[in-house]
């Protein structure tokens, strides 16, 4: 493993794609793959202990000379189905929102939301740790992300999914995560990485074979991959992206990492 190159990725659902093309194409034997909450993706290319990341986009301006990889993201065109604002009272009545540890873009993107779109900069924005989500009640929302969402979303009785906001906000796709380094990359390695996801996203029917299984019926992991997340890091998305980040440096309050 020494010799290999470490890549960091998201461990949720939407990557499975992805991590399904680097097993088909044999790419997956011949790096050190780590999965990961997107936060501690984020981390380790930060500090230098992965070469490539699957991280969230939000982190990029902190990272020295960062580049983006691969012509692939976790990315959406309106809902994305498990990143949300949850909450038991309406938006309008929140005085609190919790903002989910695991997350480093989506706690960014509701401030944005709440400053710009939404306009309700009465709202306080905390940091939340293991086991908030009990926590939202009363007039105290939270964000939460991933897979969790999935069992989760029925308990509350509003549900603000993020990126729906933002392309009602924009008019534009919202980028989540993204293939980035801080380091020179071997143009091959990148040709193969490319490659290998799109591998994936050709083979898309087997991965639902693979994991539906895990979700029964309360869960259409075909529709998520297909209908809710967008794979392709394509121009729009990559001026959405740019919107954001544009946010993100003017955004004053500090994100959880």
């Amino acid at each position: 493993m020494a010799n290999k190159i470490k890549i960091s990725s998201v461990s949720y659902l939407n990557t499975k794609p992805f991590i399904y093309g680097l097993e088909k194409t044999g790419l997956l034997s011949e790096i050190d793959l780590q999965l990961e909450m997107p936060s501690k993706t984020a981390e380790k290319l930060l500090n230098g202990e992965a070469q490539i990341g699957l991280v969230p986009v939000a982190i990029i301006p902190q990272l020295p000379n960062a580049r983006i990889l691969t012509n692939y993201c976790i990315g959406a065109v309106g809902a994305v189905k498990t990143v949300s604002l949850f909450g038991q009272q309406p938006l309008e009545q929140m005085r609190t929102i919790l903002l989910d540890y695991q997350s480093c873009t989506s706690v960014q993107l509701v401030q944005i939301l709440c400053a710009h779109y939404w306009k309700q900069p009465h709202i306080h924005f905390a940091p939340a740790y293991k086991h908030y989500e009990q926590a939202i009640e009363g007039a105290t929302g939270g964000v939460i992300i991933g897979d969790r969402t999935i069992d989760l979303a029925p308990r509350f009785a509003y549900n603000y999914d993020l990126s729906e906001a933002w392309h009602r906000f924009t008019n534009l796709p919202f980028v989540f995560a993204a293939w980035v380094t801080t380091q020179p990359i071997d143009p091959e390695l990148e040709e193969r990485l490319n490659h290998a996801f799109e591998t994936g996203l050709q083979l898309l029917d087997e991965v639902v074979q693979l994991y539906q299984p895990q979700y029964g019926n309360r869960f259409n992991v075909q529709e998520y991959f297909t209908r809710y997340i967008s794979y392709r890091l394509d121009t729009p998305k990559r001026n959405g992206l740019e919107l954001f980040l544009s946010y993100v440096k003017q955004n004053t309050e500090v994100a959880v990492v």
